[in-house]
């Protein structure tokens, strides 16, 4: 899937995200990562249920991860959607995607009565370099 390698190839440039995925995913493991990413964005996008996984024990296993990372992550994934799609189809994956990050984030980040700082619904669109 083009948008995942795209995607990811841009993750592992990037000065915030490269370090985390550095330390969660070896070097020879990026095949296999990117597989289950394929995986992963056919069952969000066309529900063809390849996807057989635990997203948020995975990304809670991760360590250094913070909330703002996600924001990050919506500004190369959106960017990188819209360069690639039409632009009903690139805010399809961008809906997907905030929803996605959202729950991740309040899956791993919310504590009932503590304040819930950022709001990934209204984050401005970032345009970003081509690859």
């Amino acid at each position: 899937m083009l948008l995942v390698d795209v995607f990811y190839t841009r993750v592992r440039r990037d000065p915030v995200l490269e370090p985390i995925f550095s330390r969660a995913i070896a070097h020879d493991d990026w095949p296999a990562h990117l597989a289950k990413m394929y995986a992963f964005w056919s069952s969000v996008m066309l529900t063809s249920g390849r996807y057989k996984g635990d997203p948020v024990s995975t990304h809670r296993s991760v360590a250094d991860v913070q909330p703002p990372m996600f924001g990050n992550w919506l500004d190369l994934f959106e960017a990188t959607a819209a360069e690639l799609f039409v632009p009903e189809i690139a805010d399809q994956f961008a809906l997907k995607a905030r929803r996605i990050a959202e729950s991740l984030k309040l899956a791993m980040f919310f504590r009932p009565g503590q304040p819930w700082a950022e709001d990934l619904r209204q984050r401005p669109k970032v345009a970003l370099p081509c690859v």
